[in-house]
């Protein structure tokens, strides 16, 4: 009994160790009282507040300057609300810009490069992790190394490569193969599908291939249906990356095929001769779509990207 009595208090103590060792801004003792939480309230509510203005506020400038008139719409310092409505600036800024045609070639465009990229990168993914070639961790290092240049960099080289496609020698500039092609080799998006197939037990990978199943068909019926957290993921990504893109589709699109522009080039495009007011509300409704992708799908992000095993 008394050992017993021994081990306790020294767990008691041992636990009181943990709790006062850790330091923090505002003590437990002064949280728990009445002016403390009141206090902890009012900072947290205004830290909210602060942070929810800075990432709302360009937003709420975007879809409120496409209501004014030209004059309000470029006055300095703008004004914080439209003193006169105008949602007609909507209607005239669809039909005179072709924001419809712009639209459909811009999801042309990120679904082109979504598939390429499921294909591909799933695949490559899928052989440096369980087919494990010769120097396949050499080829992934190699990959990853890329991430650390910055993507102007090689714009060039990516340009002359779709002047004079090697082996082929085919000019792949005016075409919607010079936007999907360059996306396809996305390091980021190998390392991650590669790090969620690493979590798959290979358990499911042996009895497969015992009963005779081949790697392509294990790809198929195993590996693909307990990764689709992950190719959310990688959708997501690689639709945004698409969409938003500017400078690449100006370089390879601009200039010769004005009926294939996406909305990003046709709204810069648009800004020689046309309202600011009709560019502003262009460019909300060009903002639209990725908006609410993102409120679809929030949630599949942050789970694809904590996914790192199977639950039993």
């Amino acid at each position: 009994m008394a050992a017993t009595a021994t081990v306790s208090t020294r767990a008691q103590v041992n636990k009181r160790r943990d709790t006062t060792s850790t330091r923090t801004l505002i003590s437990s003792v002064a949280l728990n009282r009445r002016r403390g939480k009141i206090t902890y309230r009012i900072v947290l509510t205004l830290v909210i507040v602060l942070f929810t203005l800075v990432f709302i506020g360009p937003l709420y400038f975007l879809f409120t300057d496409g209501l004014k008139s030209t004059q309000e719409a470029i006055a300095t310092p703008p004004t914080l609300y439209p003193h006169n409505v105008y949602p007609s600036n909507y209607t005239q800024a669809w039909n005179r810009l072709d924001v419809g045609r712009m639209l459909w070639n811009s999801v042309y465009y990120a679904a082109g490069a979504l598939a390429f990229q499921l294909v591909f990168d799933v695949t490559a993914a899928y052989s440096l992790s369980k087919l494990r070639p010769v120097l396949g961790n050499v080829v992934l290092f190699l990959m990853l190394a890329t991430l650390m240049i910055p993507a102007t960099v090689l714009v060039v080289p990516q340009y002359v490569t779709i002047v004079n496609l090697p082996l082929v020698h085919w000019n792949l500039v005016g075409s919607p193969e010079a936007i999907w092609l360059p996306s396809v080799a996305n390091a980021f998006n190998i390392f991650l599908l590669k790090r969620f197939f690493d979590s798959i037990p290979p358990d499911y990978i042996d009895a497969a291939a015992v009963d005779g199943a081949s790697p392509l068909m294990i790809l198929w019926r195993i590996v693909l249906p307990m990764s689709r957290p992950i190719i959310g993921v990688v959708s997501i990504f690689a639709t945004v990356a698409v969409w938003k893109d500017f400078l690449w589709p100006l370089l390879v699109e601009y200039g010769y095929s004005p009926t294939r522009e996406g909305l990003n080039v046709g709204i810069w495009q648009a800004t020689y001769g046309t309202p600011e007011n009709l560019i502003i509300a262009a460019s909300a409704m060009a903002a639209v779509p990725t908006i609410v992708f993102f409120l679809i799908f929030q949630r599949n992000i942050m789970a694809g990207l904590t996914a790192g095993g199977i639950r039993g």
